[in-house]
This record gives C-alpha cells, structure tokens and sequence, in this order.
C-alpha cells in the first residue's frame, strides 16, 4: 500500500475522540544530590497526517553512581493508616529486606510511541505490514509526534504522584534513544540500562535500536499498532542473556517491581523469569498486570508459560481488566476470578480487576472492596490502564485504605483519558485533585448490588459511595467518597519532606 506525502498537520489542540472509558550502585559510595524538575505541564501535540485523512515543581533525590547513573528518590514522611475497616498493616504489604530507597522500578517495555493520521488501517498480511513500516520508519515525522510510552506511562505518572521511579530497559544510541532518556530525566525518573558489554558484542546494531510503536489512528478513530517486536518470534532483544549488576541494583534498591505482558516482545521468558526471581529474593513487591498479552503466553512457549505462571505465582499484585482475569482462570465472575488468582499465588496479596466505566474491584484473601469510576469528558483511553497501576503502587506503598487506593487510581485513570495520548500527557497532580474535589462518581447501585451479593456471605465487602452515610447496608460497608477524599486530598495537595542524605 503506498503512502502518499505528508500533508500539514492540525491544529496544535487536535486530539482524537474515543468513546471508551478509563479503566481505571554495587554498593559503591554515591554523591547524593537535591535538583527540582521541570514543571510537568500537559503536551498537547498534533496527530501527523499521512495522506487526508503534571502539574508543579517536585523535588527528587537523585543519585549519581557509575557510569553517570542517575536513580530518582524520593524521600517522604510515612502516612499513617485510616481507621478505615479495610486497611491492612504495612508490614503486611511491603516485603522490604534492607533499606529501600526507590519506590517503583519499571522492568523493561521502553519505547517511543509516534502518533499518525493515515487515511486507512495498514494491512493484515505479515509482508504487507513489514513493508508498511519501513517506508514509516524510512522517513520519521518531527519530535512533535513523538512520545514516550509503554512503562514510560506508569514511571510518569508514579513520580507526579511523588513516588521516586526507576525505568529498567534498553534505548539505543541515536535520535529516539535520546528523546526517551531526555523525557525520563525532565520527569524525574532515573534510568539503568539493561544490557551489558557482552550483550552488545553479540548483537547487531539494529536490533539494538530504541523500540518504536507506532500509534496508527483512521479517519473513524480506529487505533492500529505497529512495531519491528511484531514480525519475530524472537523478542526484540533477545541477545540480552542476564540480569547485569547495575539492573539487579536497582531491583534490591525498589520497593516494587513493576512488569507488564508487553515485557515479552522485548525480553527472553528467562531473564524476565530471573528478574522475578531476584526480586523475591531482595525482598521487593512485584506488580504485574498481564495485559492482552497474558492469553497468547497462556497457551504460548514452554518458556512464555513457565515464565507467566511465576509472575501470577510470585507476584504481590496482580492487576487485569475481567475479560483478562476470565481468560487465564475460566471463571467469568470477576470476583471469583480474582479469589481464583489468589489462591494459585504464593506472595499474591491483591488482585485488581478493572472494570471498564463501571470501575475497579480490589480483592485480598479476607476482603473486597470496589470504587466506581468518575464521569469525565473522555477524550483518549491510551495510557489509562499504565496511569492506574502507578496509583495502585502509591496506596500499596503509603499504606493506604484499600477503598482509598481505589478511589486516587480511578481519578488518576480518569484524569488520563481527559488529555491526548500518553506519555507525558498522563495525568497530572492538578488534574487528579480536581477530580476528587468534584466527587462525580459513575455510581450503578444495581451493577454493584449484583456482583457483590454472590460474595457477600464469605467476605468482608466495602464499597465507595456518594452517599452521605457510613456503614453497613445489605451487608455491604458504604463508605463516604467524602470521607475518602478528605482524606487523600491533604496527602496530595501538600508538599513532601524531602531530606539530604549522603549514603556511603
């Protein structure tokens, strides 16, 4: 299919409509240093036509190690627990084993995401959809296409929530590699390399290259993805063989470990599977959210099934929409599937289902709780998913309620599908806090009534409401949304206590 020439882009506030919903170093001494990163605004940027067609100052702790290694970290006061009847301890949550002074660590799915017009979605052939994007590839539109995605969304999105972040990955030395560190590092996130001198030298130099995706948009608003991890049975980079002592660093250094199915286009079932496994040994969290990727490794590989069946096993946190909880557990009833989930785990803690528009159901062995989402104007659901995990860590980390937790992970959801695209269009720390002052919940007495009457009998069941009333009700604890807020919002709108420590 030939691609006719560019044509002007839009106007800079063009963005496309969708109808759908938010989901919801060894140890070698280190010169600490305090810097304030730049303000997070919101980048609008243009779609490019093929054809017709956070908000304030934060203050970080970084440090500078090696090989100019910088490692974001962020310093806090611990919160204190609610009272709320479904807060467990924080011992019970974090595995920590010795000092831990990151709080997310992202393990690989780097890339750079370019968002085109083009009049019609590029084919189904294999050999069609190759020659389709190198003649993309051939000619690359300017930076203003461009933006960070895959983890990049969760780390973003977890530091303007003030968690000190890490992205674990590879980027290639060239022009996108660039872009993607330079976003990370006006972010506030500290980037460690994945692959090592013995990688490289049995590699080629382009399978070293930056991942690209890139974000096809029709006429209709109909999303396609393309990227070269598509037309190999080998992950992107599959030359990387072990965990370098950089990478496992960072992982001991981190409170949670996040991992994604999309991991598995870039990364060999055995160094994702060694990831989890020193990460266990280290003592930090997983987080692991399958995504679509999690039925293909179901019934993939040997290894692609060995290496998900660790991550479900060994994960503290499981996350997954209700169609991915039913197709790795059979079981169509999201809260029996998250039970199900659990009772296969060996660290499983929690078990997130997200549930569209309707909201998000958080499962533990003695209790559920569920929020409804908040009605916003939806503008784009890319991103959605990336920006709830980051405020599920931020509970899980600060001890929170497990109603709170769902409640600042539906606002920060919904916050994203009110901007353009991911990246460093997730959402921002304003936009979160207004979603919560304005306590418009997408409430469905009758959805919510229904699906948590067949559990109620075993399990201690609470849910957010803008009712004005706390307490039991059909055996179901409500709790006020304004409760709730009141008591998120100061943890929020407050700076943190940043402190300059020197470690040696």
């Amino acid at each position: 299919m030939p691609l006719p020439p560019l044509k002007s882009p839009p106007p800079l506030n063009t963005c496309h409509h969708s109808s759908s919903s938010p989901s919801s170093y060894g140890a070698a001494s280190c010169s600490v240093l305090l810097f304030r990163s730049k303000s997070h605004h919101r980048h609008r940027k243009p779609l490019l036509a093929l054809g017709g067609g956070g908000g304030g100052l934060s203050t970080i702790l970084a440090c500078n190690c090696k090989g100019g290694l910088e490692i974001a970290i962020s310093k806090t006061l611990s919160s204190s627990s609610s009272s709320t009847p479904d807060s467990t301890t924080s011992s019970s949550r974090l595995r920590s084993v010795g000092a831990k002074h990151v709080d997310v660590a992202t393990l690989g799915n780097l890339c750079v995401d370019i968002v085109l017009n083009v009049p019609q979605l590029p084919p189904s052939s294999l050999h069609q959809r190759i020659s389709f994007m190198e003649r993309l590839a051939s000619s690359p539109p300017p930076k203003e296409y461009w933006e960070a995605g895959g983890n990049c969304n969760m780390a973003i999105a977890a530091a303007r929530l003030g968690l000190g972040c890490v992205s674990i990955g590879h980027v290639g030395n060239e022009i996108y590699g660039k872009f993607l560190s330079d976003v990370l590092h006006d972010e506030g996130i500290g980037m460690v390399e994945m692959s090592n001198d013995a990688d490289v030298l049995n590699s080629s130099s382009g399978s070293r290259e930056t991942l690209l995706c890139w974000v096809l948009v029709d006429p209709l608003q109909r999303h396609d993805f393309c990227s070269r991890a598509d037309f190999s049975k080998e992950p992107a980079f599959h030359w990387m063989s072990e965990l370098s002592r950089e990478v496992k660093t960072a992982i001991q250094n981190s409170k949670v470990l996040f991992c994604n199915g999309y991991g598995f286009d870039e990364l060999s079932p055995g160094l994702l599977l060694s990831a989890v496994e020193y990460a266990v040994e280290v003592g930090t969290s997983i987080f692991f959210d399958p995504g679509p990727r999690g039925k293909s490794l179901s019934t993939g590989s040997p290894e692609e099934q060995k290496a998900l069946n660790q991550f479900l096993r060994m994960s503290d946190v499981l996350l997954l929409t209700s169609d991915e909880a039913e197709s790795l557990t059979g079981i169509e009833d999201p809260i029996l599937a998250g039970q199900e989930l659990l009772k296969r785990g060996i660290h499983t803690k929690w078990v997130i289902v997200k549930m569209g528009p309707r909201g998000s159901i958080l499962i533990t062995a003695s209790s559920i709780a569920c929020a409804p989402a908040f009605k916003v104007n939806v503008i784009d659901t890319v991103g959605c998913g990336d920006s709830f995990v980051a405020a599920i860590a931020y509970g899980f980390i600060h001890n929170l309620p497990l109603v709170n937790t769902l409640a600042i992970a539906n606002a920060v959801g919904a916050a994203t599908a009110m901007g353009c695209g991911a990246g460093r269009n997730v959402a921002s720390l304003v936009k979160v806090i207004d979603i919560l002052r304005s306590s418009n919940l997408n409430e469905d007495d009758e959805f919510w009534t229904d699906i948590l009457e067949k559990n109620v009998s075993a399990q201690e069941i609470t849910c957010l409401s803008n009712v004005l009333i706390n307490g039991n009700r059909n055996n179901i604890n409500h709790v006020s949304f304004d409760k709730v807020a009141s008591e998120l919002l100061p943890k929020l709108q407050f700076p943190r206590i940043v402190e300059n420590v020197s470690t040696s």
